[in-house]
């Protein structure tokens, strides 16, 4: 338990901050999902959609400091690929 004022306050900041990296975190996932699920469900254009949508959703987790750019990269490129493997 926090004896300080100062602890208190961090405890409060940590807990709002864990909230919104939480939601952070649910929409980046979902957004994986969505794609996966619609390369899965062999629609080349609801594919290019959902990928579409979710690019934005990765590069707004890597400014957010939620995952590293790099991890953002192999996630754009391996949903990129497999939606382009649709097309072939």
């Amino acid at each position: 338990m926090a004896n300080s004022a100062q602890a208190r306050k961090r405890a409060r900041q940590n807990e709002t901050r864990r909230r919104h990296k939480a939601s952070q975190r649910s929409a980046f996932r979902t957004a994986l999902k969505k794609t996966l699920a619609a390369v899965d469900g062999g629609d080349y254009d609801a594919a290019t959609s959902a990928y579409q949508q979710a690019v934005p959703v990765i590069d707004r987790a890597v400014t957010h400091g939620l995952i590293t750019k790099n991890k953002a990269a192999r996630h754009k490129s391996r949903l990129n690929a497999s939606v382009k493997a649709l097309k072939g």
